[in-house]
């Protein structure tokens, strides 16, 4: 990806010399081209250094005239494909025009194109951040040098146009085109900028705030969702949200609409561009699905929203602070759950899934500090991690516990107001909670902010002959090559049997820390270090503790209990302290008692990544078989039509692989089998005839009669994948064509194609592709964008392969290859799943 790069010190030195007024930006989407769209962009900027020189940002295939004060420049001289050099630039004020053929996307990166199988329809949106609006409208690409932006679309008649400002009426231009003018946006960074288009359906609504501020509402989806949009869903949770910012935030929702975009082959779960928001349209149901999908939806929905200050409103400076604007909003988007919604739970579900994240983000080789050094773009693109979001949330919940919530919530009042419009850093956070909260956060910062790594709490606990406690300490260890030992404010929970009958709270300092306020109680069977999740740290039990966990966990009264319980053993798992298969029996034995039916989904995850990934090769198939049977046993015995039971079958559908379990759900497609209450709609008829391809018991003729049923975008991309998962060697090879060798497919079909490619258990068939990943991996990163070649390098790398030949070839690869730290990053982050992998099957073995 040479040129297409932006430096820190190149946006450093850009901002030093120009101010940037605004934006006048023409698209014209109206032609029948399929590749390029017309892009005309009138910028005015200003200089503080006459004589200077600059570039601005350009990804397009043909530029065809550059204007720069009056003076015409030649294209070929001054653009190199990424760039227009600037040079001989005036103090004070400048104005550039840019006339270019843009490209369409099928990357989901810039304006991305989709054409609807359903009805042939045309559907076009933008994503940007980080850096992708130049593949749009040249432009200054960096969030510090924000402007206003006056859009005007040229597209079909019949489309609906939607962007930052509010929709105007559009303006004929000709037959059957017409062009809409929106009004100037506020100062905002090029990422915010949007744009979509296409005859999207359609509802509104209103919201009022108590102030009485009125804000109109919007809800689009493609015309072929509209009947699965359950827009009153939607907008009951908005409303929830406003509300509550506006009492937390003490200021009025910034930009004028607030309009919610669910669109195609969308990249990411969401993005926050003010009063446009986009949403991957996963979020429309096709099917049924759990409670848990439409908390996790709600959750997505208050996260972007609360961007529509922290992030839209007060922007970072640059991408080394992108962390605190995620982890704001992961932060808000559970606490305005917890708050405000019906999932007054939602702090279990972010125990049971964000911070699981986290962790595992934090154990890799290539973790690092929350404030992370972000070089550049490639480095910026590759931190919307775990610790960008979930560990950064994890420590702002503690930081609110620190300075106390009302203090929180009053600095954050004081961050908006100042710094409104604006660009900010870390600095400027924490002197505003500093202001408000009478703390000083320089050795939090320090502690929390600017190193890496995860602590791990283990209790130490003695008794007398009538099981008093005499000596309680809790012992904090740091990980190998990460020895910082963390200040954790945490809660000690005592259970007996179901119900926690006492409670502590005691700061963790230093290796070891006594807590007498437990001495002389009478020890109970369970103690749970962090109960209440109050901090960011793994924990461990004593022997007494994790014996009553094995009988009690899914009797124990709170759901955030049990979710902690439930990481904790999980953890253990991952680090070769628990075999996989003993991590099976506690799933068998207590899953089908919990009641949280995401933390249900997330335990299937969990334990069929522990059987592909951390069984010992030997019993694999045995443990499988013992999955797949407990999860008919548990979908037999949920109630009737209820969530447990869709969760059950999916699992019972991804463990299935003996020739009677893909007989049985071979039967559950056909309608030869029922189970009372369990419909079996598109999305589970999907699930299963992958697993019947997986297993070699369903081919291209079961395939193409589903995608008969089904021939929707969704459809034609489970079927893609069902055909990569077939365990022959012509599917295989024709998948890695698909993938490797072409770059015919648009993003969302890659992703189907390498899940099937990569079916755990064929590890045979993949094999041979094992010398030609590596050697692909110099070109993928050279000639697709990062989005496609990230899928690609992930995806494709040999994770099933679990064996220390498999570490020796990506060894010598990183000797030999010398790659890019981007490329460098994600390729030692997958030989540490595989390095894990081994350690925990050893673990295994010995079980």
């Amino acid at each position: 990806m040479p040129g297409r790069n932006l430096t820190r010190e190149e946006a450093r030195e850009r901002a030093r010399i120009l101010s940037v007024e605004d934006y006048d930006v023409r698209l014209d989407v109206s032609t029948d081209s399929t590749e390029t769209f017309h892009s005309e962009t009138v910028l005015r900027f200003g200089c503080r250094e006459a004589g200077a020189a600059t570039f601005v940002d350009l990804l397009a295939p043909e530029v065809h005239e550059v204007v720069l004060n009056g003076r015409v420049l030649d294209p070929a001289e001054v653009f190199d494909g990424t760039r227009v050099l600037l040079t001989d630039l005036v103090e004070g004020a400048n104005e550039l025009r840019v006339l270019a053929s843009c490209a369409y996307s099928r990357t989901g990166e810039g304006l991305h194109r989709f054409v609807d199988p359903v009805d042939d329809r045309i559907y076009l949106y933008t994503q940007y951040e980080p850096a992708d609006s130049r593949r749009v409208f040249a432009n200054f690409e960096q969030p510090d040098l924000k402007a206003s932006f006056r859009f005007s679309i040229t597209a079909p008649a019949d489309w609906r146009v939607v962007s930052n400002s509010t929709t105007p009426e559009p303006e004929p231009v000709r037959e059957g085109v017409a062009r809409w003018d929106f009004a100037p946006t506020p100062r905002i960074s090029t990422y915010l900028t949007a744009i979509v288009a296409g005859p999207y359906h359609a509802v509104f609504d209103t919201y009022t705030s108590d102030a009485g501020l009125v804000v109109p509402l919007g809800g689009f989806c493609r015309a072929s969702l509209a009947e699965s949009f359950d827009h009153e869903e939607i907008f009951a949770v908005t409303k929830q949200g406003l509300d509550l910012f506006h009492d937390r935030f003490d200021f009025p929702y910034p930009f004028g609409k607030y309009d919610q975009l669910f669109v195609p082959e969308y990249n990411l779960g969401a993005m926050e561009n003010p009063g446009a928001v986009t949403f991957t349209e996963e979020y429309v149901f096709r099917s049924k699905v759990t409670d848990s999908a439409y908390e996790g939806r709600a959750n997505v929905l208050l996260h972007e929203m609360a961007h529509m200050w922290f992030g839209d409103l007060v922007t970072p400076r640059w991408w080394d602070d992108l962390w605190l604007k995620e982890s704001f909003a992961d932060f808000m988007g559970s606490y305005s759950q917890g708050a405000a919604t019906r999932w007054t739970d939602a702090w279990t579900s972010f125990a049971a899934r964000r911070k699981d994240w986290a962790y595992r983000q934090d154990q890799l080789p290539t973790t690092h500090p929350i404030v992370a050094v972000i070089n550049d773009l490639e480095d910026a693109k590759l931190n919307f991690d775990g610790i960008t979001y979930a560990k950064g949330a994890s420590v702002l919940k503690q930081l609110v516990a620190y300075v106390g919530e009302d203090e929180f919530f009053a600095g954050a009042r004081s961050y908006f107001r100042t710094h409104a419009w604006g660009n900010t850093t870390l600095a400027d956070f924490l002197t505003a909670l500093e202001e408000t909260s009478g703390r000083d956060l320089k050795s939090w910062s320090a502690d929390w902010l600017e190193t890496s790594g995860v602590n791990t709490l283990r209790p130490e606990i003695e008794t007398d002959a009538a099981g008093v406690i005499t000596s309680f300490a809790v012992l904090q260890e740091a990980a190998p090559g990460f020895p910082t030992l963390r200040p954790h404010r945490i809660a000690i929970g005592l259970y007996n049997g179901a119900e926690r009958v006492a409670r502590v709270e005691v700061d963790v300092v230093g290796e070891r820390t006594e807590v007498p306020a437990l001495v002389g109680r009478v020890r109970t069977p369970l103690i749970l270090l962090n109960d209440d999740d109050l901090t960011y740290a793994k924990v461990r039990f004593d022997p007494e503790s994790w014996r009553a966990l094995l009988d009690s966990l899914g009797t124990i009264e709170s759901s955030l209990a049990r979710a902690l319980c439930w990481g904790a053993a999980w953890d253990m798992t991952r680090d070769g302290e628990l075999s996989a298969r003993d991590y099976l029996d506690l799933v068998l034995r207590h899953a089908g008692r919990e009641s949280d039916v995401g933390v249900v989904q997330k335990l299937h995850t969990q334990v069929k990544t522990g059987l592909d990934h951390y069984t010992d090769p030997e019993f694999r198939a045995e443990a499988l078989h013992r999955l797949a049977s407990g999860a008919a046993d548990e979908l037999r015995a949920a109630p009737a039509g209820g969530d447990h039971q869709l969760a059950w079958a999916r699992c019972l559908a991804s463990a299935s692989a003996t020739p009677d379990e893909l007989a049985f759900l071979r039967e559950l497609l056909s309608g030869a089998q029922e189970i009372p209450g369990l419909a079996m709609d598109t999305e589970l008829r999907w699930a299963m005839l992958r697993a019947l391809c997986a297993g070699g018991a369903a081919d291209e003729p079961e395939i193409a009669a589903e995608l008969d049923r089904d021939g929707t975008a969704a459809g034609r991309r489970h079927a893609i994948e069902c055909r990569a998962a077939r365990p022959t060697a012509e599917a295989k090879a024709e998948a890695w064509r698909l993938a490797v060798e072409t770059d015919e497919l648009p993003n969302a079909t890659l992703g189907a194609v390498i899940a099937g490619f990569a079916t755990a258990g064929q590890e045979e068939l993949t094999e041979p592709y094992v010398d030609r990943y590596f050697a692909a991996l110099a070109p993928v990163w050279q000639d697709r964008s990062i989005e496609i070649a990230r899928r690609i390098v992930v995806g494709l790398y040999p994770s099933g392969r679990i064996d220390p030949d498999t570490l020796r070839r990506t060894d010598d690869w990183l000797a030999a290859a010398e790659p890019v730290p981007a490329l460098r990053r994600l390729v030692l982050e997958c030989r540490d799943d595989v390095a894990r992998a081994l350690r925990a099957r050893g673990r295994d073995r010995r079980n």
